[in-house]
């Protein structure tokens, strides 16, 4: 597994660019951030979706689920009151309003997202994408797309916030690794805005 440079127990790598990444810890204190992770593992539709490699279907090592108000994306959901309680927080903190919101549930160290960049059309050009995390801390690494060997890590705290915006989507890949270590679970929310 690829190492990426060591940081401190909280917080992110040194250097790490402050025009695509925005960092906050605490966003939600640990009581309200342990309510809000019980409460989304309990009670959202969980889906396991599959993607396909190499002309062969693979199982999505997480669950997700996707809330909001536009007709782009199939199957979505209407936003919860706890949904629109949280974007109506992280919104003046990212300047832009959002549309939608996808829910990933990372159940255990196995659980990942493998090296990729958002740059579905439907978020336009340069998009900002807002998260916030409750659970299982888990370091989420950015990579240069020209340059592999130019890398941070943001290590996402329970009831963290963190905002991706400028070219990140465009010249970096982003991931959360698989861990070896046993790891509890971890409810992500990535709140976007579909044009």
């Amino acid at each position: 597994m690829e190492q990426i440079q060591l940081f401190a127990e909280a917080g992110q790598s040194r250097g790490l660019p402050k025009h695509l990444l925005e960092y906050q810890p605490a966003l939600y204190g640990s009581k309200e951030s342990d309510t809000l992770l019980q409460f989304f593992i309990n009670n959202t539709p969980w889906q396991q979706t599959t993607q396909t490699l190499w002309h062969k279907q693979y199982l999505t090592p997480r669950l997700t689920c996707w809330y909001g108000e536009t007709d782009r994306i199939a199957g979505l959901l209407p936003w919860t009151p706890e949904l629109q309680a949280i974007r109506e927080k992280v919104e003046p903190l990212a300047g832009i309003s959002f549309n939608c919101v996808l829910l990933n549930y990372y159940r255990n160290g196995n659980d990942s997202v493998a090296w990729h960049s958002d740059k579905e059309s439907v978020l336009g050009s340069q998009p900002t994408i807002a998260s916030v995390s409750f659970g299982q801390v888990r370091s989420f690494d950015i990579r240069n797309k020209h340059n592999h060997a130019e890398k941070y890590s943001v290590r996402l705290e329970h009831g963290s916030f963190l905002l991706m915006k400028g070219s990140l989507q465009e010249d970096w890949h982003h991931r959360i690794a698989k861990s070896a270590r046993p790891m509890k679970p971890r409810v992500n929310l990535t709140f976007r805005r579909v044009v």
